[in-house]
């Protein structure tokens, strides 16, 4: 968030100076400076905390990825933010998951469709709610949600490509990969429901592709940017 920060400042007042010294996307350490304001008091001021909340949330989003990056060192799984953002703030939540490391989802539902289990029970069963999204938009693509492995044969008999694997234990996931690769169908398979950072090396080492991540954007810990005025 500095480049948010920065415009902030420049924008309640165009005679201010900035300089970033750390960019997104880099670590720093406790006192080290990340950005450098020279200007009129009175400004630096006005738009002190409008600069200070902005870098402060999005800095705890990129850092929150980044640990679960470092979590799933050494695998082929990739972590994924979700469309549980604030309003009207998905696109600047979803850049601090890109500086931590992480990968997007969709940004809105017309950039993948999403099957979920009451769109199932709705349309009677998976393959018919794969088949219907199909039909009325064959330009999207889609991904069905399966909570057990039966749903995921018969969506892989039936040609899907991105499968989701929601709330399933480790041996039931690495179950559903096993199966996948057997089918020869080239599918992408994506963890979600409650995962937790402790659990997620785990996760990941029963080789689904991706592990989704709601809390990345919902729940993060801002983290705790200052700001000091330097005497000359």
């Amino acid at each position: 968030g500095i480049e948010v920060a920065r415009l902030a400042f420049e924008l309640v007042d165009p005679e201010i100076r900035t300089e970033i010294v750390k960019a997104d996307g880099a670590a720093f350490a406790p006192g080290d400076a990340v950005l450098l304001i020279e200007g009129p008091a009175r400004s630096i001021l006005t738009a002190e905390r409008t600069a200070l909340n902005f870098a402060s949330h999005l800095s705890g989003i990129a850092t929150a990825t980044s640990h679960w990056v470092a979590a799933l060192e050494g695998t082929r799984a990739r972590v994924l933010d979700t469309r549980k953002t604030l309003p009207g703030f998905r696109a600047l939540q979803k850049y601090a998951v890109r500086c931590g490391g992480g990968v997007n989802h969709r940004f809105s539902l017309g950039d993948l469709a999403m099957v979920k289990d009451n769109h199932v029970v709705a349309a009677g069963g998976v393959v018919p709610a794969l088949e219907a999204v199909r039909a009325a938009y064959p330009e999207v693509p889609v991904e069905v949600e399966v909570t057990d492995l039966a749903q995921l044969r018969d969506l892989l008999a039936a040609g899907c490509t991105r499968i989701l694997l929601d709330n399933m234990s480790d041996a039931t996931m690495a179950e559903a990969v096993r199966i996948t690769a057997d089918s020869g169908v080239e599918a992408t398979l994506e963890a979600s429901g409650g995962l937790t950072l402790e659990r997620a090396s785990a996760v990941a080492r029963t080789g689904v592709d991706f592990i989704s991540v709601g809390a990345l954007t919902h729940s993060v810990v801002v983290f705790d940017l200052g700001f000091d005025l330097l005497e000359d």
